[in-house]
Formats: structure tokens, C-alpha cells, sequence
């Protein structure tokens, strides 16, 4: 059984301590595949050396989260785009919009959104798109005509089952972590609507940690919790589920 963790942060400081560790547990775990979106320049570095020492399993991705969105933005963006000029990466994220934690730049958030879905396009690379308390701004920006068609993932999916069928319907996949563990959650009903083309595994480790592991740090490898818990709302062999979901991982990033 081979898993794709689709977004995981391995690279963050909460691994300084047993990151080859880590890395080792999720390979010996079936998790052949596991994706790294870029927070901002800082985190370019740190995030390159750690995929360049597992080629073929660890991938990086080139963006800017809209957390690191500042006044000073557009510098983060050119350096972003000289990085996509390596042609190293697998897509283009973490980008989005994030009106939880502040709204101070939420203008300049939306328009370094903009401005990542024509690298999308130019770069011909999938985003990955962060939408925390933003999920209806980001879709009606997708959905603007004067805006180059895209595809994607919605990391940690926050939405009804309405707002996913027309996210699917734009091409995009949803990202299933953590939280479909957690008990009164929405998400579960969105998979069991969905289905397994629809969807993408993902951890947002060291963050979002699933049931049984609350309260702890989360790793790659327990995206085999996510993947049972999907198992067991659809009714499905945990081996269907690990090979629809890592086969949509593969095609839409162009894993090898």
C-alpha cells in the first residue's frame, strides 16, 4: 500500500530534532510520496535541502502563504518566480487567503493571490491553496473570467458539500487531513458525498494532528489514520482508498 502525503512542513524547527527519523517512519509506513509547501523566503532553504536528500519522495513547491503576505509582498514574489525559473518544483503553493488571524492585509493577500495563479498558469504547475475563513473569496477569485484557468488542491478542506462541488467542478481536488478524525466534522460528510476521485491525503504536519494522536506533533506517517478514517466513512478497502488518492496525487503533481 503506497500513501502521498500531499502537504507536509518536515522541514519546520518541531523536526530539528529527528527529522531523518520522521522521514525514515513514514517511508517504512507505505508513505512513498510526501510534498512540502514553502511558507515564505525563509523557509526556501531549509525546505530544498531536505527534499534534494530524498529524490523521488520528497517534492518541493514554491509560494508564498498568505499569513507571510506584508506590505512588502511583491519581493517575496519575485523571489518565488526566480525559484520557479529552476523548474524543481511541483506546484505552487501554500498561497490562498487567511482572514482568521489577521485581516490587516487582506487586499495585498488577494492580489499575491492573483498574481501566483498567473505563475500557475505560466509555470503550468497546480496551486495549493490555503482558505482558512476565506473559502468563498478564494472560489469567486477563481472563478473570475479575466484570470487564467488553473487546477489544484484546497489544503484542509473548511467547506460544505455544496462549495466542494463547485470547487470540483473548477477542476480542483480537495485536501483531506487531520480533522476528518475529529468528531462532529464536516469534512467527513464531504468525503462521503465526494468519493475517492475527488480527494488528496495530506497531514499539514507538525500541525493538525488526527485521532489518536490530538494534543501531540504530527507527522507524515499519520496520514495512515487519515486514510483509514476515509476507509472507514466510505465503506472501502484502506488499499482502495491509499491507490485512488494517491494516483489523483501523482497525476495532478506530477510525481514520478
Amino acid at each position: 500500500m503506497i500513501l502521498a502525503d500531499t502537504h507536509t512542513h518536515l522541514y519546520l524547527e518541531q523536526f530539528d530534532n529527528d527529522r531523518q527519523e520522521t522521514v525514515k517512519r513514514a517511508m517504512e509506513g507505505g508513505v512513498n510520496y510526501m510534498l512540502l509547501p514553502n511558507i515564505d523566503e525563509n523557509t526556501i532553504g531549509p525546505m530544498l535541502s531536505l527534499a534534494e536528500s530524498y529524490p523521488g519522495h520528497i517534492y518541493p513547491m514554491a509560494g508564498l502563504h498568505p499569513t507571510s503576505v506584508k506590505a512588502s509582498y511583491k519581493n517575496q514574489l519575485d523571489i518565488i518566480e526566480k525559484e520557479l525559473q529552476k523548474g524543481i518544483y511541483c506546484a505552487i503553493g501554500e498561497t490562498g487567503i487567511d482572514l482568521y488571524w489577521d485581516k490587516t492585509y487582506a487586499t495585498e493577500q488577494k492580489e499575491a493571490l492573483r498574481q501566483q495563479i498567473y505563475m500557475a498558469h505560466a509555470y503550468k504547475l497546480p496551486l495549493v491553496l490555503h482558505s482558512r475563513n476565506a473559502l468563498h473569496e478564494i472560489i469567486s477569485l477563481l472563478k473570475d473570467k479575466s484570470l487564467p484557468r488553473t487546477t489544484g488542491v484546497f489544503h484542509c478542506y473548511p467547506g460544505s458539500v455544496e462549495d466542494a462541488k463547485k470547487i470540483t467542478d473548477m477542476g480542483y481536488l480537495l485536501g483531506v487531513g487531520g480533522t476528518v478524525t475529529y468528531k462532529n466534522c464536516q469534512l467527513a460528510d464531504v468525503v462521503k458525498y465526494m468519493g475517492l476521485s475527488s480527494i488528496v491525503l495530506e497531514t499539514d504536519a507538525p500541525f493538525l494532528p488526527p485521532v489518536p494522536h490530538r494534543g501531540k506533533r504530527n507527522e507524515s506517517l499519520y496520514v495512515q489514520h487519515v486514510a483509514q478514517k476515509v476507509s472507514d466513512i466510505l465503506n472501502v478497502p484502506v488499499s482502495e482508498v491509499a491507490q485512488h488518492t494517491t494516483d489523483n496525487a501523482i497525476r495532478l503533481f506530477g510525481l514520478t
